[in-house]
This record gives structure tokens, sequence and C-alpha cells, in this order.
């Protein structure tokens, strides 16, 4: 089993890993909209999404998987209004890929969050 992290002080605190690999498996934690290279969060859903979408493609890699290993995916977007806005970012990232989708509306842990993306790689 690998275990890969992002840096965030989110991962150290609250005792997760960004992604974990086991077998031909890569499950990627929930990621939210913060370029961890700064720790900043864009304000617009659209720029969450699509920063969501890069981290989720570095951990893959990481892992040795592609974006086009993806077979599952699970949104959570805090309104149901910020759905049009993030459409963009969505098919950008998987609209060839197509995997099995979940769209959720709920609250997130901070308020400038605004997405969430998770997401499961298979390689077999």
């Amino acid at each position: 089993m690998k275990r890969i992290s992002t840096g965030s002080p989110f991962e150290a605190t609250m005792g997760y890993s960004r992604a974990v690999v086991k077998g031909g498996w890569c499950f990627v934690s929930g990621v939210t909209g913060y370029d961890y290279a700064t720790m900043t969060m864009p304000e617009g859903a659209l720029e969450q999404a699509r920063n969501c979408f890069h981290t989720i493609a570095t951990v893959l890699d990481q892992g040795g998987f592609t974006m086009a290993d993806i077979v599952r995916v699970q949104y959570t977007v805090t309104d149901a209004a910020l759905v049009d806005e993030i459409l963009p970012a969505l098919g950008d990232a998987l609209g060839e890929i197509r995997p099995a989708a979940t769209m959720v509306i709920a609250g997130l842990i901070r308020p400038e969050m605004k997405v969430e993306i998770e997401v499961t790689a298979f390689k077999g």
C-alpha cells in the first residue's frame, strides 16, 4: 500500500492521506479548490473545480495512474446554483472518460469551499 500526500495541513491535522494506492486501485480523498503550493482558494467555483482536477491529476500521476483510469467520481457542491458554473471544468476533465458519477449538494468544512471532488481510479 502506498500513501500520497499533497502536504496540505488538513491531511496532518485530520489524519488522512490525499490518496491511497492498493493493488490496481487508487482512492483519492475529497479534493477542494485550494492551490496547495500557495494554500490560496480562488473565489469562483469554476476555478475551484479546475484546481481540484489539477490536484487530482498530480496525485494520480504520483500513484502511477492517469485521469483516464478514473472509474468513479463524486462531486460535492455547496449550492445547486453552482452546478452550471462548474460544468466546463467537469467536461474538460472527464468528458471523454465518463466515469460513474454522483453529485451531492451539501455544506463543506470551510466557508470558502464551494466544491469538493473525490475519485477512484483502477488499472486492471
